[in-house]
């Protein structure tokens, strides 16, 4: 006898139905069950300790994906200015709603896809978050493991057709727990995350209990770093096609691509207060770097999860001479171009107008720009 102190699963628990018990090691079938009772066939036994996880996949089980303890830790996680919150176990859209009534703006939420039943309305979830994390530990345990890297490469396309940034976690470099260095499969499926193009890759028990922690986060950039340097990692990672919205800053986003490619521009410069237009121009994965401006902090940090971005809190801009100038200036400081090179840069007018992106400018920068424009004392 295990005690099971989750009363919802005893209400939806069907005969034939599984139990997975710590990742799956184990695997109980149900054979009978009543309101306080389920009596299981062992298929795959073993020893079990205290404190490990359950899994159900063949039932929908009616929790919210909040539990009390989740509530209370999500209030102190606002309270304490943290720019994402990772939502476990998403099974509907309403889960996320539910999150985000709680969060209030003051986070963003990340959708973690780990259950068989949010596959089936993946759409819908991706929709109702602002990222998606490809979370494949449980994922694996609930479905069989060749089914895993299809999935994988059907939620990053999801989430880069609808503009999330999305994150691929969990086992990435599992060995490193106790070694100093990877498999060479273990490299190979970080890279093939990297070159389906998604956002961020993310180390779990690796860094967080293993005993190489930084030989573990000093490979995985070295293994970025690689792949983004070769030269057929530009054209492999657009092996999913983008069709933009028909909109006006969609539309400048595919132009602002474009037009990098065609004149060897060394960045995209976008001015941003929400961070849309950063969002816009990274779904199209560009050639060059995107250099963000926007004066939210929080907004800067957020973005530090979106595909070739890197953001500057500093102030706002009240002309379009200001823009010009300031775009060439920080990219200059920020060592995203150089003297002779020509950056893109991307706009709304008016100004500290949130969503009205409606100007895409070409610039050179000349040599004594720093000189010129001087010093910007406001800037962080």
């Amino acid at each position: 006898r295990v005690e099971l102190p989750h009363k919802e699963i005893f209400a939806a628990i069907e005969p034939g139905a599984r139990l997975l018990l710590d990742d799956g090691k184990l695997v109980l079938r149900v054979a009978d069950h009543d309101a306080d009772r389920i009596t299981t066939l062992v298929e795959v036994g073993g020893a079990l300790s205290n404190n490990k996880g359950l899994n159900v996949p063949d039932v929908v089980l009616p929790m919210a994906a909040l539990t009390p303890k989740d509530r209370s830790d999500l209030a102190f996680a606002v309270e304490q200015g943290v720019d994402w919150i990772a939502l476990s176990f998403v099974q509907r859209p309403e889960d996320l709603m539910e999150a985000r009534g709680l969060i209030k703006g003051k986070a963003a939420l990340l959708a973690k896809i780990e259950k068989p039943a949010a596959i089936d309305r993946l759409d819908e979830i991706v929709e109702q978050c602002d990222g998606v994390m490809v979370a494949r530990g449980d994922l694996g345990v609930e479905l069989p493991p060749q089914a895993v890297p299809p999935l994988q490469k059907r939620i990053v396309e999801v989430a880069r057709r609808m503009g999330r940034p999305v994150v691929v976690a969990t086992q990435m470099l599992e060995s490193m727990i106790q070694s100093p260095s990877p498999t060479r499969a273990e490299v190979s499926d970080v890279a093939t995350a990297i070159y389906d193009g998604a956002d961020a890759i993310m180390l779990s028990a690796e860094s967080a209990a293993g005993a190489w922690p930084v030989e573990s986060v000093a490979m995985m950039n070295a293994i970025g770093v690689s792949v983004e340097g070769d030269p057929a990692h530009g054209e492999r990672v657009h092996f999913t096609m983008m069709k933009p919205d028909p909109t006006t800053a969609d539309a400048m986003a595919e132009a602002a691509k474009s037009i990098a490619r065609t004149t060897s521009a060394k960045a995209i410069i976008c001015f941003t207060t929400s961070g849309s237009t950063a969002r816009r121009v990274a779904r199209e994965r560009p050639p060059v770097p995107i250099l963000v401006l926007t004066p939210q902090a929080e907004t800067a940090r957020r973005l530090g999860l979106l595909w070739g971005c890197h953001a500057v809190h500093t102030r706002d801009v009240e002309s379009f001479e200001e823009m010009v100038a300031k775009s060439k200036r920080m990219a200059l400081r920020h060592g995203i171009a150089a003297a002779g090179d020509q950056v893109i840069i991307m706009a709304g007018v008016p100004f500290r107008t949130p969503g009205s992106t409606n100007v895409l400018h070409v610039t050179r920068l000349i040599g004594d720009e720093l000189e010129k424009y001087g010093e910007d004392r406001a800037e962080a």
